[in-house]
């Protein structure tokens, strides 16, 4: 029987906890917790519904964190 690969377990992180944060400071944190991928958007930015693995979006508006999610 052929083995089933799995995909990487993202870092276990609550991600409300970089709400608040400096752009620079959350990114720099988030990386240090293990995100591989650490995403950056505008408020209101169109992105994709694809679902990536140890990627970290942040929502960022005045150079604070607004909104933060998985993926």
């Amino acid at each position: 029987m052929a083995s089933m690969s799995r995909s990487p377990e993202p870092p276990r992180d609550a991600p409300e906890s970089y709400v608040g944060l400096d752009a620079d400071g959350a990114g720099r944190l988030a990386r240090t917790r293990g995100w591989r991928v650490v995403r950056t958007l505008p408020p209101g930015a169109i992105v994709t519904m694809e679902y990536v693995a140890g990627r970290l979006n942040l929502e960022v508006e005045d150079d604070t964190v607004t909104r933060c999610w998985i993926g």
